[in-house]
């Protein structure tokens, strides 16, 4: 699937041009950071322009070890409209803290809307930050109750995901989220080039935002709906060819 992340209506709406080409809008605010949460209404007004089949997930911050703080932002974010709801466990040191902040947020989204699915977010570049490894995420998911593993890149510098974790290590956070019955999601400055890396590994949900941008520039770039086009026909070309290797090998 393919997640692309606008920030505001006015991108929200040249995503609605795109929405053929795309599965998930994401709802973020860029310059309060990777996972930056944006406000509720305007989650609200980008749900109500985007098609009703499409899906909105909303990102709640890359927020701190504070487990009632969090649940309530998140429960704010699927009352606004988001079916996902993804959290950036920023300031969570430990496995077991972020299990907490995540038990809390399962919690309060699913008794809200038991159908919403739930993301638990980690960065490649974890060690930058301080913040729980990679690897940990998909057994911090499984174990509070989410629904999903995502991995994006906490600091914005041009770095980009296989900069971090290369693709060998992305494959056991994939079969690790898999192995637990999780989606497994992975972002940070994704470019059409990594496409098939990320196709061979079986990642489920792959998010972008400076790649669809105009310059590649995920902060002063708009989304651009032919970029978005060019993206998915490339996304499709390498889930083919995979499909072909794979049915030639067997």
């Amino acid at each position: 699937m393919l997640l692309i992340s606008p920030e505001s209506v006015e991108e929200a709406l040249d995503c609605v041009k795109a929405a053929e080409h795309l599965d998930i809008v994401d709802v973020k605010k860029p310059d309060e950071g990777s996972l930056g949460a944006n406000f509720p209404w305007v989650i609200r007004e980008i749900r109500d322009a985007v098609p009703a089949e499409k899906p909105v997930s909303a990102t709640v911050g890359d927020v701190p070890y504070k487990p009632g703080t969090v649940a309530q932002a998140a429960l704010g974010a699927a009352v606004s409209g988001a079916t996902y709801i993804k959290v950036g466990l920023y300031g969570c040191t430990t496995p077991e803290q972020a299990v907490d902040v995540m038990r809390g947020v399962v919690r309060a989204v699913k008794d809200y809307r038991p159908d919403a699915l739930v993301v638990a977010s980690g960065y490649a570049d974890a060690h930058r930050i301080g913040c729980v490894s990679p690897l940990a995420l998909p057994d911090i998911a499984h174990r509070s109750g989410s629904d999903a593993a995502m991995l994006d890149t906490a600091i914005k510098d041009g770095s980009r995901l296989f900069d971090h974790v290369p693709p060998d290590v992305c494959a056991e956070f994939v079969r690790l989220a898999h192995e637990a019955g999780l989606l497994a999601a992975l972002a940070g400055s994704v470019k059409a080039a990594d496409l098939a890396a990320l196709t061979r590994i079986g990642t489920d949900i792959v998010g972008v935002r400076g790649a669809v941008c105009e310059g590649g520039d995920r902060n002063a770039g708009r989304i651009q709906p032919h970029l978005v086009a060019a993206f998915r026909a490339e996304m499709d070309r390498h889930a083919r060819e995979h499909a072909a290797a794979v049915a030639a090998a067997s």
